[in-house]
């Protein structure tokens, strides 16, 4: 009874401090963007049920519909015997834009667990009314606020979706940065893209920027209509040649589900209305022309550096003995292309043996170019004492800002080399440390002498078995070696064939990378590979390109070889699902478990069915 009683206070403070460890806070939260007009929820969420004199901050520039409605959620988890539990109140207001413009509504205050705290404050933008009107469209659903009804029908309007491609510049110098963007604009449901197509950048030197997986939508107010939006690619250019550079058009293959009203009243209660078909739509974006001015007259010196820069280096010693290692390291820091311009050179006395520079870049790629630093060190030996002057390293670029050439010098520097102890070898490795050693005084092998093996007269293996083995055995293996060869060839040959043959094995090996994507949670990606994978196998399985390839005539063909209906229309399925889930709200890692179940399913399935 006693173990009892203290297994149960044991396991009340565990419970207690698990409790108790949670830290309390208080976050207001709304969209982003609304029109005016729009209803929408202002919340505030304490992480705690003991909670008094809850305040709300004035609201202006919205009209107060309704609040504050209180509601209480809480829940406790057990995870590996650790006891984790939760709690929060949370106050929301309904509020309605009456005017555009952008608002700040401050923190709110509230007492919780005996303490004052204050919520974050919300930024909200009111963009106008949409021109047309009308509410809000299954595009809706993927960002804050309301867009703008498409119209009506089955047919998608170009000012229903489109996509534009902008330039944050459209006039600049050659090697100067700048950003290309592609952005969505919808008022439909997309569901994605069966093909994009971009321009090949000719003329530019291309970096993608690393975008977000799960892509944010948000309202813009755009031509007078409200369209939700997002970036879908960005890429950062450098101009190579300069004149009137074009970057072509981009192609974009879109899937809608548009809705269909029903003339079924039991069809419109029980579906909301009515039914969805899937439309083709292609989106060209329109072509964009730089400006490239060629930069003026260049100095002898110019590294091929445009942009904004620093340099600055540092000695490891200015007093060393001779065959020790001296290593200067120059650092370039700042926006531009860092990774494009040449290294400043360090011209060191004849007497010093000198060694290829060792570069490390430390940048990252941003909206105005390479942004960070490139460590250039740059090794050297000593090997006749005295003393000497390391001159300056000169760098020369051309500066974006002030559209001028500029020069960097680091400083010089006093270099007093003593006498060595004896011929000590001297070791260098990586520069800076002095590991994997290489010796330098060894690199001689004299003839060495009273060592010669005489073999007596007449012992050679002349006629002997190992001499002809020498012959046969290379001349045996030549010849099957050839043949092997030779029925590669003719196997390679029937192209077709060979398609056939490693269809199965190319489809395991994206579906291989999808289940690396799958667990890294990278959508985008993932569903791109699985497409790949389930339209290339069955390009190759039936020796069809994928350009001629579309679900309607999938079925046709794969009738043609004997596979069952049932198994076709899983395999329609299975892209159609992996197309709909790409851009489907929900339980991501769920809808990607399934397709991803489902695929290898369905390729395994099919490898069976096919027989040639």
């Amino acid at each position: 009874m006693r173990k009892a009683f203290f297994l149960w206070i044991i396991l009340l403070t565990v419970c207690f401090h698990t409790y108790a460890d949670g830290k309390v806070s208080f976050t207001a939260s709304a969209p982003d963007a609304v029109a005016v007009g729009d209803q929408f929820r202002l919340s505030y969420t304490v992480t705690t049920q003991n909670v008094r004199d809850f305040r709300a901050p004035s609201i202006k520039g919205f009209d107060v519909l309704m609040g504050p409605s209180r509601s209480q959620q809480s829940s406790v988890q057990i995870i590996n015997g650790t006891t984790t539990s939760s709690s929060s109140i949370t106050f929301t207001y309904i509020l309605m834009a009456s005017s555009e413009g952008s608002f700040t509504i401050p923190g709110a205050t509230v007492n919780a667990n005996g303490n004052q705290l204050v919520s974050n404050s919300v930024h909200i933008k009111v963009l106008p009314a949409d021109h047309q009107s009308g509410g809000s469209s299954g595009a809706s659903r993927r960002g804050s606020g309301s867009a703008s009804r498409a119209s009506s029908g089955t047919a998608v309007s170009s000012q229903d979706l489109f996509i534009t491609a902008t330039a944050t510049k459209t006039t600049v110098y050659e090697q100067e940065a700048f950003l290309l963007t592609y952005k969505i604009y919808t008022l439909v449901d997309l569901r994605g893209f069966d093909n994009v197509k971009l321009p090949d950048f000719k003329g530019f030197h291309s970096q993608e920027t690393e975008l977000p997986n799960n892509r944010k939508w948000s309202l813009e107010h755009y031509k007078g209509r409200n369209y939700q939006t997002t970036i879908f690619r960005q890429f950062v250019l450098f101009p190579q040649q300069s004149g009137k550079l074009t970057i072509d058009a981009a192609r974009f293959d879109a899937s809608i589900a548009k809705a269909t009203q029903s003339a079924d009243p039991f069809d419109a209660f029980f579906n909301g209305g009515g039914n969805y078909v899937e439309v083709k739509k292609t989106l060209m974006t329109p072509k964009v022309t730089i400006d490239v001015k060629a930069l003026p007259a260049k100095p002898a010196d110019f590294s091929g550096g445009v942009g904004e820069f620093n340099m600055t280096s540092t000695i490891n010693s200015k007093s060393v003995k001779t065959n020790d290692a001296v290593t200067i390291k120059v650092i370039i820091s700042g926006t531009g292309n860092l990774k494009l311009m040449s290294n400043p050179e360090i011209k060191f006395p004849d007497n010093f043996e000198t060694y290829d520079p060792k570069v490390d870049n430390k940048f990252r790629l941003t909206n105005s170019g390479l942004s960070g630093s490139k460590v250039i060190e740059y090794l050297v030996i000593p090997r006749d004492p005295g003393n000497y002057k390391i001159p300056a390293a000169k760098l020369t670029y051309f500066d974006s800002k002030s559209h001028s050439y500029k020069t960097l010098n680091t400083e010089e520097y006093d270099l007093h080399v003593e006498k060595g102890a004896g011929n000590a070898a001297q070791a260098i490795a990586n520069f800076t440390d002095k590991e994997d050693l290489k010796v330098l005084n060894e690199d001689i092998r004299y003839i060495k002498q009273n060592d010669v093996r005489m073999q007596p007269k007449g012992d050679f293996f002349f006629n002997s078995l190992m001499y002809w083995c020498l012959y046969i055995i290379p001349a045996i293996a030549f010849i099957i070696f050839f043949i092997m060869y030779r029925n590669q060839i003719l196997a390679n040959a029937n192209i077709t064939k060979m398609r056939t043959k490693k269809a199965n094995k190319i489809a395991a090996k994206r579906m291989k990378l999808a289940g690396k994507l799958l667990a890294a949670n990278k959508k985008d990606e993932f569903y791109d590979e699985v497409l790949k994978a389930l339209w290339g196998y069955i390009s190759d399985k039936l020796s069809i390109p994928v350009s001629r390839l579309s679900k309607d005539n999938i079925e046709d063909e794969l009738q043609k070889y004997g596979v069952e209906e049932s198994l076709i229309k899983d395999f329609i399925s299975a892209l159609k699902d992996c197309e709909f889930a790409r851009f489907a709200p929900g339980d991501d890692n769920q809808a990607m478990d399934n397709i991803y179940s489902m695929s290898l399913e369905v390729i395994s399935k099919m490898e069976n069915s096919i027989k040639h």
